[in-house]
């Protein structure tokens, strides 16, 4: 794990990792099936392709719909702005110039298997962390390292889904 910024303006990011023992092809499919997200998520409920499409391409768009504790419920539109089969899925939440958080899987095949890294940058659109920063401004540090915390441990529950997933299929 690894995770930079103390405050919401540094854009601070998270990062986690994971070995799968499955060919980098194998892993992109379900990383990039992002209505199968939800199965893997606590926070997010549900996720569907906008505008007519049904899978991953640059500029495709999906709404997903999250649920949290403290946050209550909303959803987002995402846009995909990387998307290199085998290698790298990631999006933009909200506006593509100024995202709310923008997120990526990275994959490194190696050895016959595969590296995952799912990555996230939180900012520097506005988001729900921004109005709960807006209404205690004292605490924002504080605020911005729960929500990493939060964000990291349900990143490497992510990916210990995705590993069982692709090495079950994958017969390993």
């Amino acid at each position: 794990m690894e995770w930079t910024g103390a405050r919401y303006a540094d854009k601070p990011t998270v990062e986690v990792r994971t070995w799968i023992d499955a060919a980098p092809d194998r892993v992109w499919a379900i990383v990039a099936d992002v209505e199968r997200m939800a199965d893997m998520s606590t926070e997010l409920q549900w996720v569907a392709w906008l505008d007519g499409v049904t899978g991953p391409a640059l500029g495709h768009r999906f709404v997903g719909h999250s649920r949290h504790e403290s946050f209550g419920e909303w959803s987002t539109t995402s846009e995909v702005v990387d998307c290199e089969r085998g290698r790298t899925f990631g999006w933009a939440v909200g506006d593509v110039a100024e995202p709310s958080a923008t997120w990526r899987f990275h994959l490194r095949g190696k050895d016959g298997g595969t590296e995952l890294a799912q990555w996230v940058r939180v900012g520097p659109g506005r988001s729900g962390l921004s109005s709960a920063i807006d209404r205690m401004p004292d605490k924002e540090q504080k605020i911005v390292f729960v929500r990493l915390r939060e964000l990291e441990r349900n990143m490497t529950a992510t990916l210990a889904h995705i590993k069982g997933i692709a090495e079950e299929s994958s017969g390993a």
